[in-house]
């Protein structure tokens, strides 16, 4: 768990910054889908979301960028969890 501690008088700062890591945490939900259709077009087109079976029936290209995509969406979930971990103490 991340636990955000920000000691200040003035009440705004605290709320505008748990407004802004609201923000990110909606941006990569958005971002998260986005990549999430990607994918699931790339399948759709190749009837497949195997690996192996990809190799000689997807365009290289593609298989490159459907695997990067994979990869950018794990990365993104993990970050995204670690927003929605956080809690805000407030003193």
């Amino acid at each position: 768990m991340t636990k955000l501690i920000l000691e200040t008088d003035e009440v705004w700062i605290k709320e505008k910054i748990e407004a802004l890591l609201h923000s990110e945490a909606e941006f990569m939900r958005m971002a998260i889908r986005n990549i999430q259709r990607k994918i699931q077009n790339f399948e759709n087109k190749y009837g497949a979301s195997d690996r192996d079976f990809l190799y000689g029936h997807a365009d290289d290209m593609e298989l490159l960028e459907w695997e990067g995509e994979i990869e950018t969406m794990e990365k993104l979930q993990k970050k995204l969890e670690s927003f929605e971990e956080i809690s805000f103490e407030r003193r």
